[in-house]
């Protein structure tokens, strides 16, 4: 069975949620999220928080995390992966405006 593999692209991320990266439309039946890597393009420390909106509930992948200035975080170590389903929002907020660019790449449609 062939991979379909996906990513996703935000950029300039602030003090409002995001949920461009997927939309919900974008996750259909189960994905596999293999990656997400959370840049700080600013010239100062900043919080941000990655979670996934389930249609009821927030679920926080990571909440609070300070990245200083120039540098990333990576959300998926190694061979770890998170499944998500159809109609799941994943979100991406700062404390500071236009602060954070956003690469999450997926494997889409790994079970029907």
């Amino acid at each position: 069975m062939a991979q379909n593999f996906r990513r996703y692209t935000l950029n300039a991320v602030g003090t409002e949620s995001t949920n461009d990266i997927p939309d919900g439309s974008d996750f259909d039946s189960y994905d596999a999220i293999i990656s997400i890597r959370i840049a700080n393009v600013t010239a100062g420390t900043v919080t941000a928080e990655c979670y996934i909106n389930d249609g009821s509930n927030d679920i926080h992948i990571v909440k609070d995390i300070s990245i200083p200035s120039g540098s990333s975080v990576e959300l998926i170590d190694g061979a770890n992966r998170f499944v998500v389903a159809s109609g799941d929002r994943m979100y991406f907020k700062s404390d500071t405006s236009a602060a954070l660019d956003v690469w999450v790449s997926a494997v889409d449609a790994i079970s029907t």
